[in-house]
């Protein structure tokens, strides 16, 4: 019999097309065929063109289609918005793609969670779909939750910045301020976007959550519709180089890891999408020069600059003299690292991150105690469960605002040189071989996989 195919469909930006690549890997290992339809963005959006290009080359044995670009939604409108209609626009063009796939045709559709009007051509077309949620199943939960949740207290917003919020029975409390970022203002047109996306997530036949038993309980959604959740992760790139340089050389980050001493330098990399204003660059240089630390630093133009500078002037954003003064200890780099395979060095000692999800696994994965420093999205809920739940991170205090260079100082040297830096290190090592198990032939992870194929099947069949 010809095989079915898994149809991949993530939404638009390198942090959701990357997640789901590793999730194909997974598929393909199961003897499953796939295809990832990547939406081609009607802002020609650069960063992911050049990322499905180089993903694409790296893994020959997926297939990825680009996808036309729809119309462009409003332009004036918030950018979740302006998100969730291009995707919804692209919908004739997801219908055309699964209508036109050879042989038996398409076994499932697993859709990105911005993806929820694709439910439509999966319901017209009868095919079965689920979600692929990468990032924490505790975000999950919380985001389930909302719908039913937020109607009836104030906005976050409105709220004391401190005021716990408990969304359902036994979530660990998260201060306003560290909810969801889009969703600050219940009134919004972002929130109300977010609250739809969340409602509908529930159609869908199943949930596949990049996480695992160990570290995360149980998503509960008390009295509502909750699908059937698959803990398959971590899911993260641990050993394909060519997905980090394009199939390149290597890159030079890599060679001066190679000449410092083991477990000596701190890594500063804040994801596709991170920038810091140049005062916040010069506090951050300042602070790590006085730390006395080896450092690895990716650095990206401000916001407001990059148009006019795609690539940072860094002579002129950073401290007069910083790059001469620190050259024997430091190294700092335009715009993007191959942050998969630094977190792995040897070299590499402790990681200062945004905690997007994706950089939160591969730290999980290399054993490395993470400073966080989030910036958008569910980044600052992501904090929460690393430093006050799992204990393997601390908290740049400030990021909600201005961080100072004596905070960047203090917490560099608390994970470098003290015993609570330590205690991160041995607690991250148990968290890593615990991730180790549940990926294994047996392991938690592993078993929801064969749970997930099987259930497929039986939709497949029905």
């Amino acid at each position: 019999m010809e095989k079915k195919t898994l149809v991949l469909y993530p939404s638009l930006g390198v942090g959701h097309l990357t997640p789901m690549v590793e999730l194909a890997k997974a598929l393909l290992r199961h003897g499953l065929a796939v295809l990832i339809a990547v939406v081609d963005p009607p802002d020609a959006d650069a960063v992911s063109t050049t990322a499905v290009s180089r993903l694409a080359a790296a893994n020959p044995a997926i297939s990825f289609r680009l996808m036309p670009s729809p119309a462009s939604p409003d332009a004036g409108a918030h950018p979740v918005r302006r998100s969730l209609d291009t995707l919804r626009l692209a919908n004739p063009a997801l219908r055309t793609l699964l209508r036109s796939l050879p042989g038996a045709g398409a076994g499932a559709l697993v859709l990105d969670m911005f993806c929820v009007d694709a439910l439509d051509v999966a319901a017209e077309l009868g095919v079965p779909a689920y979600f692929f949620f990468p990032s924490a199943a505790s975000d999950l939960a919380v985001f389930l939750n909302l719908p039913y949740f937020y109607p009836t207290v104030p906005s976050f917003r409105d709220m004391d910045k401190n005021t716990p919020v408990h969304c359902y029975p036994g979530m660990p409390p998260i201060r306003a301020v560290d909810m969801l970022q889009t969703v600050q203002d219940k009134e919004s047109e972002a929130t109300k976007v977010r609250l739809y996306q969340f409602k509908r997530m529930a159609e869908g036949k199943g949930i596949l959550i990049n996480t695992f038993d160990w570290l995360e309980p149980g998503v509960c959604v008390p009295g509502k519709p909750t699908p059937r959740v698959y803990c398959i992760g971590p899911l993260v790139n641990t050993g394909n180089k060519s997905e980090d340089n394009g199939g390149g050389e290597r890159h030079e980050c890599l060679e001066w890891l190679d000449k410092q001493p083991k477990q000596s330098v701190v890594f500063l990399c804040f994801g596709s999408m991170g920038t810091f204003s140049a005062a916040q660059l010069q506090e951050m240089a300042h602070g790590l020069e006085r730390s006395g630390h080896r450092f690895l630093w990716a650095v990206r133009s401000p916001r407001e600059e990059q148009s006019q500078f795609p690539e940072p002037d860094l002579e002129r954003l950073l401290p007069a003299g910083f790059l001469e003064r620190t050259k024997d200890r430091g190294m700092v780099v335009k715009n993007w690292a191959p942050q998969s395979e630094v977190v792995r060095h040897e070299a590499v000692a402790a990681f200062v991150t945004h905690c997007g999800w994706n950089s939160t696994l591969e730290a999980i994965m290399a054993g490395l105690p993470m400073i966080c420093w989030p910036l958008y999205a569910e980044q600052s809920m992501n904090k929460v469960f690393l430093v006050e739940e799992w204990k393997i991170a601390i908290e740049m205090e400030g990021y909600e605002e201005f961080v100072k260079a004596e905070e960047v100082e203090v917490k560099v040297r608390l994970v470098m040189n003290t015993e609570e830096g330590k205690m991160l290190r041995e607690r991250l090592a148990v968290v890593k071989e615990k991730a180790m198990e549940a990926i294994k032939e047996g392991g938690s992870s592993e078993a929801g996989f064969v749970k997930f194929l099987s259930d497929l099947g039986q939709s497949s069949s029905s």
